[in-house]
């Protein structure tokens, strides 16, 4: 099995990067967190690796850290998500999110990640929490950190929903805004963004 590769970049167009290794060039994919870390193309690159072996295929999946592999490959060991959904969770959440949804059971959060429903949520929840929080215990102490400082946004967009607002939008308006601000504040600015919207 591939865990490593070390080469030249020689292109990247999200999802798949191209890593010429000894003049062998390999094509992996990877989540946007990865690509936010990518050098220039014709720079030198390193990733670490994990390798699916299918009847039809051997994919390679690239991330910038073994702490993002390592979350990669606790999601794909959840029944119902693979690794284009783990991918996706991985560019949709960092760990410290991701750990926060978990400890927090916040399902909508969770939905809001393309290719995951309520009954995967529900199921990443039940089947990931307690695993997360012991094989990522450093992460699941910044996520409870986080957790309680985002209070303060998951009130106002509870406040928003009750008002009508779905929570896709809420969540997005809510998320853009400077995370320092009193629930208030937050629903105060939200309501201001999305009234001038057309929902």
């Amino acid at each position: 099995m591939i865990a490593w590769l070390s080469g030249i970049l020689l292109d990247k167009q999200p999802p798949t990067i191209l890593l010429n290794v000894n003049g062998i060039g390999y094509e992996l994919e990877a989540p946007l967190s990865t690509f936010y870390e990518l050098p220039a193309v014709n720079e030198a690159l390193d990733l670490h690796v994990h390798m699916v072996v299918r009847e039809d295929a051997q994919l390679l999946f690239g991330f910038s850290s073994q702490q993002q592999r390592d979350l990669f490959r606790s999601l794909i060991k959840v029944n119902g998500v693979g690794p284009k959904v783990a991918l996706a969770v991985l560019s949709t959440m960092s760990a410290q999110e991701l750990l926060a949804c978990m400890a927090n059971e916040d399902f909508n959060q969770l939905t809001t990640v393309p290719g995951i429903g309520k009954k995967t949520a529900q199921r990443l929840v039940v089947e990931m929490k307690d695993r997360l929080e012991k094989e990522f215990a450093d992460i699941a102490l910044e996520a409870n950190i986080a957790s309680h400082a985002s209070d303060g946004r998951q009130d106002a967009i509870s406040a928003l929903e009750s008002l009508g607002y779905k929570n896709s939008d809420a969540s997005r308006v809510v998320r853009s805004l400077d995370k320092d601000l009193s629930s208030e504040e937050f629903i105060r600015q939200s309501l201001r963004i999305l009234s001038g919207k057309v929902l």
